[in-house]
């Protein structure tokens, strides 16, 4: 039977200023970026493979780029929605569980909707 994988390993840089949006775009495509992702609050991901990810960054930081955060992480291929309520409850538990000394990091799959 075949696995299904949750996660996936990627590059993810993210910028927190979207003036430079069109910038950050022309040279992450031009380096090999799966994916530029605008997110609701300004700030803005970069995808990219790992293999590619050293080459991006630099070439990020090349164009006068200054990235806030630069990564290899994993990322979910499927999302599942929560209510603010359940979203709520899943951040209490994320917290206890990153509190945990043998915890490095954790990830999740969940998209929290605050408009219902």
């Amino acid at each position: 039977g075949s696995v299904s994988y949750m996660f996936k390993k990627v590059g993810l840089v993210n910028f927190n200023d979207s003036s430079k949006e069109n910038l950050i775009m022309e040279v992450a495509l031009e380096s090999g970026a799966e994916d530029v992702i605008n997110n609701d609050d300004g700030s803005i991901d970069v995808i990219v493979e790992p293999d590619t990810f050293v080459d991006l960054k630099e070439a990020l930081v090349a164009a006068g780029l200054e990235p806030l955060s630069a990564e290899i992480t994993l990322v979910s291929d499927q999302e599942v929605e929560l209510n603010h309520e359940k979203g709520e409850t899943l951040f209490k538990m994320l917290d206890l569980l990153e509190d945990l000394d043998d915890v490095q990091k954790v990830y999740t799959n969940a998209s929290i909707r605050y408009d219902s």
